[in-house]
C-alpha cells in the first residue's frame, strides 16, 4: 500500500508539471479535475508548485474576451471550468484556502458570475465559478466571509439566484445564506434599508417563483435565510409586513410533507414574526426601524421622480 500511494503521489507531481507544458495542458487540467478527489493533498501540491497557480489565473483570463460579446465555445468553457475545478481544490483545502484569499484569487472568477449569457456553455462556467466560492464559505470561516462582504459577491449572487439555471440559484442562495449565518454577514446585510431590500426582493421573487416550481431544493435555503434574517430586530420588524404570503399558508405544505427540519424552521420563522415574538430590542429605539426607512424613501422618490419604478432594483445589482 505505501508503494502504491508512493507511486501515485509521483504520478500526481508528473501531471502537475505537465501543466507548464503549454501542448499537454488540456488534456492535463481534464485528467487533474477528474483525479482531485482521490488525492487530498493535491491542493498543497498546486499551491507549492513553481508557475502552476499562474498557469490556472492564465487559463481564467485567457476567456475574458469572450465573454462580451458573447462567444464561449464549449470546448473554452470544459476547459476553463477544468481550470476552475483545480482553484475549488486550493479554496476548500486547509492549508490553503487562507492563502487563496489573501491572494484575492476568488476576484478572478467574479467576471464569470456577472455574464448573463444563456447558453450552456456561460451555465456551466458560472455554475462552476460559484461553487469554488462555495468551497470557500463552506466552513463557516469568518475570515472568508469578511473577505467575501469587501467584494461584489452578495449582489452577483442574487442576480444569479432569479435568473439563474436551477442549480446555479440553489449554489449562489447557498452562498447568501452562509453570509447571513455568519454575525458580521448579518449585521452587514441589516445595517442599511437598501442592502435589506436588495435581499429581501429577491428571496420574495424566489418564494413567487417556487410557488410554480415547488423546489424542494430551493425552497429549504430561503425559508433558512428568512429565519436567519428574523433574528435582527430591524428586519424581524420589516419581515412582519413583507413576508411573502406563500410562506405563511399552506402553498408548500405538500413539499415540505417529508421535510422535518425545513418544516421546522418555517414555524420557528412564523413563531418569530408573531406579534410581541423577539420584541425589538434597542436598535429600535436608537434607528429608524427598516419599514420606517422604506417609507421615508418611497415618499422621497416619489416627490423626485413621481410613483417609485425601478430605481431600488439597481441595489440588488450594483455594489452593496
Amino acid at each position: 500500500m505505501l508503494a502504491d500511494e508512493g507511486l501515485d503521489e509521483v504520478k500526481m507531481h508528473d501531471l502537475v508539471a505537465d501543466l507548464l507544458d503549454p501542448t499537454k495542458r488540456e488534456q492535463t487540467l481534464l485528467d487533474l479535475s477528474k483525479r482531485r478527489e482521490q488525492y487530498g493533498d493535491l491542493a498543497l501540491i498546486l499551491w507549492h508548485s513553481f508557475g502552476v497557480m499562474s498557469v490556472l489565473i492564465l487559463e481564467i483570463i485567457s476567456v475574458y474576451p469572450l465573454l462580451s460579446p458573447p462567444s464561449l465555445s464549449s470546448n473554452a468553457s470544459n476547459r476553463v471550468c477544468n481550470a476552475l475545478a483545480l482553484l475549488q481544490c486550493v479554496a476548500s483545502h486547509p492549508e490553503t484556502r487562507l492563502s487563496f484569499l489573501k491572494a484575492h484569487l476568488p476576484l478572478f472568477l467574479y467576471p464569470f458570475l456577472n455574464t448573463t449569457s444563456k447558453p450552456r456553455p456561460f451555465e456551466y462556467l458560472r455554475l462552476t465559478s460559484l461553487g469554488v466560492i462555495g468551497a470557500l464559505v463552506k466552513n463557516d470561516s469568518s475570515e472568508v466571509i469578511a473577505f467575501l462582504l469587501s467584494t461584489e459577491i452578495i449582489p452577483l449572487c442574487l442576480r444569479i439566484m432569479e435568473t439563474g439555471s436551477e442549480l446555479s440559484k440553489i449554489v449562489a442562495i447557498f452562498i447568501v445564506q452562509k453570509i447571513l449565518f455568519d454575525d458580521v454577514g448579518l449585521s452587514y446585510i441589516c445595517q442599511t434599508y437598501e442592502r435589506f431590500y436588495a435581499v429581501g426582493t429577491v428571496l420574495g421573487n424566489m418564494v413567487s417563483q417556487l410557488v410554480e416550481s415547488q423546489s424542494l431544493r430551493q425552497l429549504k435555503h430561503v425559508v433558512r435565510c428568512y429565519l436567519r434574517l428574523s433574528d435582527n430586530p430591524r428586519a424581524r420588524e420589516a419581515l412582519r409586513q413583507c413576508l411573502p404570503d406563500p410562506l405563511r399558508d399552506t402553498t408548500f405544505a405538500a413539499v415540505l410533507k417529508d421535510d422535518v427540519t425545513t418544516k421546522r424552521c418555517l414555524t420557528q420563522l412564523l413563531t418569530n414574526l408573531s406579534e410581541g415574538g423577539g420584541g425589538g430590542g434597542p436598535m429600535h429605539s436608537s434607528l429608524p426601524s427598516l419599514s420606517q426607512q422604506q417609507q421615508q424613501q418611497q415618499q422621497q422618490q416619489q416627490q423626485l421622480h413621481g410613483p417609485m419604478g425601478n430605481g431600488m432594483d439597481r441595489s440588488s445589482s450594483g455594489r452593496m
